[in-house]
């Protein structure tokens, strides 16, 4: 009898699932991913006979299983309770193992290092800098690089096997918890400065400036975690004891160290916050000698239930359940027009096609509770930047950045007559042709301290290349426009799939001809095309619903 019992019990439980997972209505968007959930495909018999079909529906079922969030966010409580607690009645600090992260971002933004790493990166870096020195074909120098460092995608894939030996620090409880990224650099930077000086050599006419960003965890790390972290503060100052005496150093950490008690760090996202960053510009603009801004003047806008790149790093129950306001500032009583020239990338980060200059806002104002509000500035980094303000001082800024760098230019429009914007990652135009083209004077590095601790190479391909997009896919590659770079469960919590994402609303998706007329004939050019891009309207909806960007 008690036999029977349990037999019956455990077919009942099997029903009872049989009919859950498929009469209960299927989850179509899963608000703790961020994403929409996957389309039951598309019937062929192509694709019956491939087997692609089947496995199509295979993973549709399990993608959209009903009340996916709940079941996820019990999953997550569990993940909560086998982290590693130090302390937690006291101060309640946890530490997460890096195998529970992607690596999308971590990969962009950070390349994240190990503590043996320093060498291996400034060996690499130097080599590279040897075959830009020695070699006059930039596209060999570029081959000559991605067959020493291998591809992005085995880049970002050994980036992170170094996540996993570092992790990332929990620290407090919801609803104030904060998420630190453990840093394990020592010394280190020297080949860094290499590059900034070879800036300074390269362009003596220009004024080179050197803004390293520490992250957070170097100034809200508890002391009972200190001993397991290196210093921030050591690798930056080590970098610039490399500086050649014409390059200016903007330090940071004395500034920030005196606003620890204000927002200047996001605590669910791995950036610093738009009010870090107005620091950080104000100090750029006293050692730049131009007019420095004031809070004032700028209007203050809010995007509320922020929750950030860190809760999809960590699946951290306390981080999605910590959310914050993210405060930016738009200036006033100063004009702008920004014009924007656009990157397609491949789903391994190369460039495929540059697109026309366009105009558009600087400021992406994001709905509340968007995971993607960090790109509110200029609506991410696939592209080149050109900021022509009211400012008449003749003095025209260039900003080499990370993701990191994107909250600076806002605060310099009343202080630089132009304003240009390149990420590190995407850029295929001569660098010598750009500075000379726009009558650059001022030229700042502003990268977070692990792109520092890594060498910077990329910056000195920049300075050999042709000035075209070189790289041609395989005719089997598939290549990833912007609105679709990242198809992971993690995808609109990244800025840098944000960035990409609000690319797909652009005007500018034709490529440019090999012959290009001026800037504004190929603007001008771009709007006669807006009825070609119909499948960019098409992704209008999905980007509204996902990461919430409002015109």
């Amino acid at each position: 009898m008690k036999h029977t019992i349990y037999l019956i019990a455990i077919l009942l439980t099997a029903l009872g699932m049989f009919v859950f997972l498929n009469f209960f209505p299927r989850s179509t968007v899963s608000s703790l991913e961020r994403r929409e959930l996957k389309a039951f495909p598309t019937f062929s018999m192509e694709a019956l006979r491939s087997g692609e079909y089947t496995t199509s529906v295979s993973s549709w079922y399990s993608d959209t299983e009903p009340y996916r969030d709940y079941w996820m966010a019990m999953s997550m409580d569990l993940k909560k309770a086998r982290a590693l607690q130090i302390a937690p009645a006291e101060e309640q600090i946890a530490f997460i193992a890096g195998d529970e992260m992607p690596d999308a971002e971590l990969a962009e933004d950070f390349e994240m290092i190990s503590e043996n790493d320093g060498a291996a990166g400034a060996a690499d870096s130097g080599s590279y800098g040897a075959a830009v020195e020695n070699n006059s074909n930039p596209t060999a120098v570029a081959s000559e690089a991605e067959a020493a460092n291998g591809n992005m995608a085995a880049n970002a894939a050994a980036a992170n096997g170094k996540i996993t030996n570092q992790g990332i620090i929990i620290v407090g409880a919801a609803p104030t918890a904060r998420a630190l990224m453990m840093y394990f650099g020592k010394n280190g930077g020297e080949q860094y400065a290499k590059v900034v000086n070879t800036y300074q050599e390269k362009f003596t006419d220009v004024q080179v400036y050197c803004m390293i960003v520490p992250t957070a965890v170097e100034f809200y790390c508890p002391e009972k975690v200190k001993s397991r972290v290196q210093s921030e503060e050591a690798t930056i100052e080590n970098l610039y004891a490399h500086l050649m005496p014409e390059v200016k150093p903007i330090r940071l950490i004395p500034e920030l160290k005196q606003h620890t008690e204000e927002a200047i760090y996001l605590r669910t996202d791995h950036h610093w916050s738009p009010l870090g960053a107005y620091y950080a510009a104000r100090e750029l603009c006293k050692v730049a000698g131009v007019h420095v801004p004031d809070l004032s003047e700028f209007d203050e806008r809010v995007t509320h239930s922020f929750v950030g790149t860190m809760y999809g790093f960590t699946q951290d129950v306390s981080i999605k359940r910590s959310p914050e306001d993210f405060v930016y500032y738009e200036p006033k009583n100063v004009e702008y027009t920004t014009t924007y020239t656009n990157y397609s990338i491949d789903e391994n980060y190369r460039v495929t096609a540059e697109h026309k200059p366009y105009t558009d806002k600087f400021f992406f104002h994001y709905r509340d509770g968007s995971g993607a509000a960090y790109s509110t500035f200029m609506g991410g980094d696939c592209k080149i930047t050109r900021v022509v303000t009211s400012t008449k001082n003749g003095r025209k800024v260039l900003i080499l950045k990370d993701s990191f760098g994107n909250a600076l230019p806002g605060y310099l429009f009343g202080s630089f007559e132009e304003i240009h914007v390149i990420d590190g990652r995407y850029f295929t135009k001569n660098m010598v042709a750009y500075v000379s083209q726009y009558e650059i004077t001022d030229i700042v590095f502003a990268n977070n301290v692990f792109k520092a601790y890594q060498g910077g190479r990329q910056y000195l391909k920049f300075l050999t290349q042709s000035g075209a997009v070189t790289y041609t896919p395989r005719p089997a590659e598939t290549i990833a426009q912007p609105d679709s770079l990242h198809k992971t469960k993690f995808q609109d919590s990244l800025s840098t799939t944000a960035d990409l994402q609000k690319d797909s609303l652009q005007k500018s998706q034709d490529p440019l001809p090999q012959a290009a007329s001026s800037e504004e004939e190929q603007s001008n050019a771009n709007h006669t095309n807006d009825s070609t891009n119909h499948l960019e309207e098409s992704n209008l909806g999905l980007e509204k619903q996902v990461t919430g960007v409002e015109n």
